[in-house]
């Protein structure tokens, strides 16, 4: 609505201070009206050294789809069938509904109903996890509640605002828009 200052994207970029994880980014984002629902992890793997495609190729990714439609994929370059030298993206597909056609998958909600009734909290947040969350966010939220700082706007149905795309190139996230991942029936 118009002067709304109620923030509806987010995109955090966190670090661990390890030896294990140095200089390795943690992108999270999430918003409303964007050009996609879904919840998944992506890992984007460095560009390969030596590169004999001429900068052609795009980064190879492992992504873990949540939802909507469960599935495990590697995204990946791969030389053009053929007496060419052409590269194209590709990838090696485990959607969840395709590679188990016959099995009743329970959605998420159904799935911590059942844990509940076990008795189990494998797939709970742990209380120190939910703990950490709460300190590394609370003191922004506090900002934004005191402060009301103007949210920065962004098209409709766009990824967002191109500012957290910018963010992500920083560090050194690679966005191509080229890839759609198209989930078998």
């Amino acid at each position: 609505p118009k002067g709304s200052v109620t923030p509806t994207y987010a995109l955090a970029v966190l670090k661990i201070n390890n030896e294990r994880w140095d200089g390795v980014p943690f992108i999270l984002r999430c918003g409303k009206a964007l050009n996609e629902r879904k919840a998944e992890v992506r890992i984007q793997y460095h560009d390969v050294p030596g590169d004999i495609f001429d900068g052609k190729p795009k980064r190879n990714e492992l992504v873990i789809r949540v939802q909507p439609g469960e599935a495990l994929y590697v995204k990946m370059m791969t030389k053009s069938p053929g007496i060419t030298f052409d590269m194209e993206e590709t990838e090696l597909d485990l959607t969840y509904g395709h590679r188990y056609k016959d099995v009743a998958l329970p959605d998420a909600y159904e799935r911590l109903i059942l844990d509940v009734f076990c008795g189990s909290q494998m797939h709970f947040v742990r209380s120190d996890e939910l703990s950490e969350a709460w300190r590394i966010f609370t003191p922004l939220l506090h900002y934004i509640e005191r402060e009301r700082p103007e949210p920065i706007k962004y098209i409709y149905g766009s990824r967002g605002p191109k500012e957290a795309d910018r963010k992500c190139d920083e560090n050194n996230f690679k966005y191509y828009g080229s890839y759609k991942w198209h989930q078998k029936h």
